[in-house]
């Protein structure tokens, strides 16, 4: 346990450095902003892509995998869902507190920890979480509160849905990594060192950027958003564990799946509730208690899977 820890420290030493950072104004809410808009738009698309292009596509996808995590995922979404709609919440709000429940910062955090940590082959099965998030929940939410602000879903719903695949980076940087990766044909080196050298950035930048970006972020219904950070950190990877017992995915494979449940919630939920107007403070406190309580829970899922003979 304590080597795990000391592994994870230094990201989140990272995090905290970018956190004081922010707190003491030293980095700006702009300068953060346009540090995120690095990460996202340029450095972490070049390390996905790089990653994806070198990837055997074949020998790392499968459906029992992606059929685990669905349900895993969808599971602690309808009851997260169901405890918000007992407190008799808008049903606007119970989707997003779901949302907050189960989407991980696996493309910020989760991609260049778990590499280190489990080791690069953990890239594959990490991209299939990441895809899932996207794709499948990502879409439901946009759905959900389109239909129950409309009072249907139509045809201009599933535009935006497709619009907003198309505008992802970390979507289409994965997308054209594979396409290439299909081809047989190797990077050249002036490409491959390219990518290297900016994705290399992605990391110590994209920690950072999590710190500060923590650092505006105020409490409010601190029970509620403790709450979700447990759903997040211990119930999302319980479930997972089951759904991967149910599904008969050992091994490596379930070791990473559950290691990338037990991230801390996602950035970009934020910015999904600020969008639409949804208790954003609410998700924000969860931002902040998951991430400072995933620095214990993170390191306690990889020492358990790897003690586990997962890793």
């Amino acid at each position: 346990m304590l080597a795990i820890f000391l592994k994870t420290l230094p990201f989140f030493a990272l995090i905290g450095v970018g956190y004081l950072a922010g707190r003491t104004r030293f980095f700006s809410e702009e300068a953060t902003a346009y540090l995120t808009r690095f990460v996202f738009y340029f450095a972490l698309s070049a390390m996905l892509f790089g990653f994806a292009a070198n990837l055997d596509v074949s020998a790392i996808f499968s459906w029992p995998f992606v059929f685990a995590y669905l349900l895993a995922t969808t599971v602690v979404w309808l009851v997260v869902a169901a405890v918000a709609l007992g407190r008799r919440v808008s049903r606007e709000e119970a989707v997003f507190e779901a949302h907050t429940g189960v989407i991980g910062n696996v493309g910020f955090l989760g991609i260049p920890m778990l590499a280190l940590l489990l080791g690069p082959e953990a890239v594959g099965p990490v991209l299939l979480v990441l895809a899932v998030d996207l794709i499948v929940f990502s879409s439901i939410l946009t759905m959900v509160i389109t239909g129950l602000r409309a009072g249907r879903v139509s045809a201009q719903t599933f535009g935006i849905l497709g619009m907003g695949l198309v505008k992802n980076p970390m979507i289409v940087s994965v997308g054209l990594g594979i396409l290439w990766g299909s081809t047989g044909l190797e990077l050249p080196v002036p490409v491959n060192e390219f990518l290297t050298l900016l994705g290399a950035a992605a990391t110590p930048c994209a920690l950072f950027a999590i710190g500060a970006s923590l650092a505006g972020r105020s409490a409010e219904r601190v029970e509620v958003a403790a709450w979700l950070s447990f759903s997040k950190l211990i119930l999302h990877p319980l479930a997972v564990a089951g759904a991967c017992w149910l599904f008969g995915v050992t091994g490596y494979q379930a070791g990473v799946m559950i290691a990338a449940a037990a991230l801390p919630v996602a950035g970009n939920v934020f910015i999904l509730a600020q969008h639409y107007g949804v208790a954003p403070q609410r998700v924000s406190t969860a931002i902040l208690l998951s991430t400072a309580g995933s620095v214990l829970t993170v390191t306690a899922v990889i020492a358990l899977i790897s003690q586990g003979g997962y890793t």
